[in-house]
């Protein structure tokens, strides 16, 4: 592995344990070049996932680009940081073993809407109105009608 500070490429790992839910190995390293400490992670990846976008482009997936799309929804929100990297994994998990290496970003948009609906309401509004394309206070509105509309049917169903 590759010291991010000087680029030396013989560094050792001091320290190795799975994460908390078990979805990868993290090491603690140390440069001998120049005495950095640096904490990587090891995760296994399925399959090679490519995205297909509207356009028609085809680029491979980034899970970091998943995690920061999520982050910002998640943005000041009292959600805690463990359950969004179990999320982003089973979301990945999900994706891998969908039997395909393509994937629509609509897949990819959907399943996140699915996700952040049941973890932060809040953050459902804010991805849905980047994934959906807000242009207006009025789709804001419509989009808030029938996610409240659903809401009162499982209030109905509570008592």
């Amino acid at each position: 592995m590759r010291c991010p500070f000087c680029g030396n490429e013989d560094t050792q790992v001091k320290d190795s344990r799975p994460t908390e839910d078990r979805s990868a190995i993290r090491r603690r390293r140390f440069c001998p070049g120049c005495g950095a400490r640096f904490t990587t992670f090891e995760r296994v990846q399925l399959r090679e996932l490519t995205v297909l976008k509207r356009s028609g482009r085809r680029v491979p997936f980034e899970r970091d680009k998943l995690q920061r799309s999520i982050d910002i929804a998640l943005r000041k929100r009292p959600v805690e940081a463990e359950r969004v990297e179990r999320m982003v994994n089973g979301l990945v998990r999900r994706l891998e073993s969908m039997g395909d290496s393509e994937v629509k970003t609509d897949t990819i948009g959907q399943l996140v809407m699915d996700a952040l609906s049941s973890l932060d309401q809040v953050a459902y509004v804010r991805y849905a109105s980047v994934y959906r394309n807000f242009r207006e206070a009025q789709d804001f509105e419509n989009f808030l009608s029938t996610l409240q509309g659903s809401d009162s049917q499982t209030d109905d169903f509570s008592d």
